[in-house]
């Protein structure tokens, strides 16, 4: 058996797919997975054991094997030299690859497009070939959108668009559509990762370098220095099978869970070839806290508006990341603010700049090299505070932060977070958690909710929250106990005020808010089980009844 013909295509094929779906790309996405599928499924066996100890009470710390790495001041990463396009990263634009969004971010003054197939895009089948597709016409230049409902055309008009960073689903997501053949005959679905990853290289790394750029990636839902090195390793053997000069491909890892910010220079170590950089994911950093810890009561937090930046835990893994990173000679990249601007609403959109400029000077005055923005109007506002601090400079790596001094109690301190919930925080909960899942079911992965940008990150903090607070009897600030009951009660009446039309998805969203809020265990993820559900199974059906 060839090893193209051991990725076998099970969703439907349309128009354009043959494009990108090509068998040379599926030889490429096959060789990967024949490589590195049986150490993926080992990384997630060791997330459950990990998870396990927690619930245990052995708390992450530091690990005492690789305090060599750490107290090593010799060694330092890649970074940014010989990535062009990767200097000066002081305003990145973050969202989805549909044609849109992504003509709408290129044609901004971003200095980098993180181009979502994670978090900010619904991974109906659809999405992720076009969104493939869409990403290769954009680094050729050729992408351009006309829309169905008001003729309007859409195209990159901008002569300096910024770079492109491709962020892959997680290790932990499948690829339903397509199947892996393994050498014993059996099939099984793809990783998510490896598809995204695979499509997008194979198809794009040589235009990139011929374009005086690089095939560069955000790595997500990093868990412990061993899937760090498992992507390093999945670099070398791509490089060495698309002939590109080892180096090429750099990755910024995003920081977005508790266990990976006890080992961020050991993932800064494992990927020192091929690392530009780590990100500090806040939301699903938040989410990571809940998920962790979610058995024991001293970890409850309170509604999440209250869950700032500035609170211990948070404040002490930011400065952490600047600190390690500008150690090694990486780049130290900020989050999202939620807040968005509206161009209806003066006000709003003077509160969300004001919020916004806030979170971006903290971040550039901790020494924060650059920092995400969810729209292109709050571009300028992020400018702004970066350009008082880094001045003509691409980025603040001299500065070495060595008054930080960050213990492993640092990382989990909950002083500050009493737990005590509001009628209005859980209420918030389930707006949120309704309203994404409504949006992520009809294809869309970020959407725009009471004026804040909410994606998967933070539909898991909705849901996480409200299971915890149930699971341990958390009392409202009136004395009431957060029951199955109560939260079923607030779900009927938040679900009755939200304007209703035929083609909506709310009642599978309530469906899916209920299995993962609401039951005894607490699912690691709430599109996991959806997305097989909802989008593979269910748009099977459909289509088998069309045909």
């Amino acid at each position: 058996m060839t090893p193209m013909s051991r990725m076998i295509i099970t969703g439907p094929m349309t128009t354009g797919y043959e494009q990108i779906l090509t068998a040379e790309a599926l030889d490429f996405v096959a060789a990967l997975h024949e490589e590195f599928v049986g150490r993926r499924r080992e990384i997630l066996s060791a997330r459950e054991v990990r998870r396990a100890n927690i619930d245990h009470g052995r708390f992450p710390t530091f690990k005492a094997e690789t305090r060599s790495i750490r107290e090593d001041a010799d060694w330092q990463v890649a970074g940014h030299r010989g990535a062009p396009g990767l200097e000066d990263r002081r305003v990145e634009i973050t969202g989805p690859v549909s044609a849109r969004m992504a003509v709408n971010a290129l044609n901004s003054a971003a200095r980098v497009w993180l181009a979502d197939l994670e978090d900010a895009t619904s991974p109906t089948w659809d999405n992720i070939v076009t969104g493939i597709g869409n990403l290769t016409r954009a680094v050729r230049g050729e992408l351009e959108f006309t829309a169905a409902d008001t003729g309007k055309q859409y195209r990159v008009t901008n002569p300096t668009p910024p770079t492109i960073v491709v962020r892959p689903r997680g290790w932990h997501l499948p690829e339903k559509h397509l199947r892996f053949v393994d050498d014993n005959g059996s099939e099984f679905a793809a990783s998510a990762s490896l598809v995204d990853f695979g499509l997008y290289l194979f198809h794009n790394a040589a235009e990139l370098i011929a374009r005086g750029r690089g095939p560069y990636f955000y790595i997500a839902k990093l868990e412990a220095a061993r899937e760090a090195k498992l992507w390093n390793d999945v670099f070398v053997f791509a490089q060495d099978w698309l002939g590109i000069p080892q180096g090429t491909i750099r990755a910024t890892v995003l920081i977005e869970t508790i266990t990976a910010a006890f080992q961020m220079e050991e993932i800064l170590w494992e990927m020192r070839e091929h690392i530009a950089g780590l990100n500090a994911g806040r939301w699903d950093y938040i989410f990571s806290l809940i998920k962790n810890f979610r058995n024991h009561r001293d970890f409850l937090l309170p509604d999440r508006s209250e869950v700032t930046m500035t609170v211990p835990f948070m404040r002490a893994y930011t400065e952490l990341l600047v600190q390690t990173c500008h150690k090694r000679g990486a780049h130290a990249i900020g989050g999202m603010s939620a807040f968005i601007p509206n161009r209806r609403e003066p006000e709003t959109t003077a509160h969300a700049f004001e919020q916004v400029r806030a979170d971006k000077q903290r971040e550039a005055g901790d020494g924060f090299d650059g920092s995400w923005v969810a729209h292109p109007d709050l571009i300028p506002v992020a400018q702004e505070a970066f350009d008082a601090v880094l001045g003509d400079r691409p980025h603040q790596l001299d500065r070495l932060r060595e008054d930080v001094a960050v213990s492993a109690e640092d990382l989990i301190d909950m002083s500050g977070m009493d737990g005590t919930p509001t009628e209005a925080g859980v209420r918030a909960n389930i707006r949120v958690g309704l309203g994404y899942l409504n949006a992520w079911l009809g294809g869309t992965g970020a959407v725009a909710l009471n004026n804040l940008m909410e994606d998967a990150a933070t539909a898991e903090i909705a849901r996480g929250q409200i299971w915890q607070w149930v699971q341990h009897g958390a009392q409202l600030e009136d004395g009431r106990t957060v029951t199955r009951s109560l939260v079923d009660r607030f779900l009927a009446e938040e679900l009755a005020t939200i304007p209703r039309h035929p083609a909506d998805h709310y009642c599978d969203a309530v469906e899916i808010f209920r299995q993962t809020a609401l039951r005894e265990e607490f699912p690691d993820f709430l599109t996991t089980p959806a997305y097989t559900q909802y989008l593979v199974d269910r748009r099977a059906r459909e289509l088998s009844f069309v045909a």
